[in-house]
């Protein structure tokens, strides 16, 4: 049975998303062309920034429709990095807060999508 390993996020500039994702990441993208970029990411998949001008079919849906999930081993993590995602000028929707599957804050790309730091809860 096949699995998906491929998120792609439907952006308004691929060249300003992946310049932003390069930073965030900490590597360059794989490709990168006016109208896409992709990140092979160290878990084996991938994140691409396709331009939402050139998307077949076009997209009803763009940034903030869903959420890219970033998993860390604890709460002193999630902080760390709140605090450099913060002074990086990452705008920040929801503050370091406990919920029900973790310690998590969320940030926003520049496009909208929301970027989720959380250290799951001790089963």
């Amino acid at each position: 049975m096949a699995e998906p390993n491929f998120v792609l996020l439907y952006v308004d500039s691929p060249p300003v998303s992946a310049a932003f994702y390069t930073e965030l990441l900490g590597r360059p993208p794989v490709e990168s062309s006016p109208t896409f970029a992709m990140f092979i990411l160290s878990s084996g998949g991938k994140l691409g920034l396709w331009s939402k001008q050139t998307v077949e079919p076009a997209a009803t849906v763009t940034g903030g429709g869903g959420e890219l999930a970033f998993a860390v081993a604890d709460a002193d993590t999630v902080r760390a990095m709140h605090t450099d995602w913060r002074g990086r000028g990452l705008t920040i929707l929801q503050a370091p807060a406990d919920m029900d599957f973790g310690h998590t804050f969320v940030a926003i790309d520049p496009d909208g999508h929301r970027l989720r730091v959380y250290a799951p809860s001790a089963s």
